[in-house]
């Protein structure tokens, strides 16, 4: 059934979407990873695309940026299109000792001063898992692909991080120094995936780190993005 934002048939999308945040770079993932490609969704330019990876069925479909965006779209795909798992693909920045420049992070969960969960359904938790069984799985490839990652807890944020005015007191209105990276959509993710039975995971590469200045080029980031998507995409099959 189409929805206010979504055009596509039930049947055009697979029951396991990947899921970034730019519509472009669904496109990107659609015509460099995938076979017998079909656009399924163009509404408001929100790209979705359906194609096969190693003879598995796929969708990519963007969620475009912040809390409500993502809240909308996999909402609408876990409820009324059936999809049983998501999987965040993004990037994200960090201010942890430990995380550098293009670390890819696997959030076991995700904290944020947000009333998504309060308007949705009255909750008031700031902090929501992932799916466990899919981040198992995310881990076991990972391993058996020799792709290191790194897992903890993230923070979604309804700022751009650049953009504050204080570093010092952005760093400190979060509640520890323990949060691996900063992103802006996996909390509605996790959240919408807890209440509807659906399993949800988040892939996150750091692009921006207060405590990692390399300069880092456009081929650099695009091999570690594709290594992203790579396991994105091997957790499914």
């Amino acid at each position: 059934m189409a929805t206010v934002h979504i055009e596509s048939r039930e049947e055009d999308i697979a029951p396991v979407v990947l899921m970034p945040g730019d519509p472009l770079r669904a496109k990107y993932i659609a015509d460099t990873f995938l076979e017998d490609v079909k656009l399924i969704n163009k509404t408001r330019n929100m790209f979705g695309y359906t194609g096969y990876y190693k003879g598995k069925k796929v969708t990519v479909f963007a969620s475009g940026m912040g809390i409500p965006s993502m809240g909308i779209y996999s909402y609408e795909l876990f409820h009324f299109y059936h999809v049983e798992k998501i999987i965040r693909i993004g990037t994200c920045g960090s201010f942890h000792d430990d995380i550098k420049l293009l670390d890819i992070i696997l959030s076991d969960s995700s904290f944020a001063y947000s009333y998504y969960g309060k308007l949705l359904d009255g909750g008031n938790e700031q902090l929501i898992e992932a799916s466990k069984d899919l981040n198992n799985h995310i881990l076991e490839v990972a391993e058996k692909n020799h792709i290191p990652i790194k897992m903890g807890k993230t923070i979604t944020s309804d700022v751009f991080d650049l953009y504050c005015d204080s570093e010092e007191e952005y760093r400190n209105s979060y509640p520890d120094n323990t949060y691996l990276a900063v992103e802006m959509e996996a909390f509605s993710l996790f959240y919408n995936a807890r209440k509807l039975g659906k399993e949800a995971a988040c892939l996150l590469t750091v692009v921006d780190s207060l405590n990692d200045s390399r300069n880092i080029s456009s081929e650099e980031r695009e091999t570690n993005l594709n290594s992203m998507i790579q396991l994105a995409l091997e957790s499914i099959i």
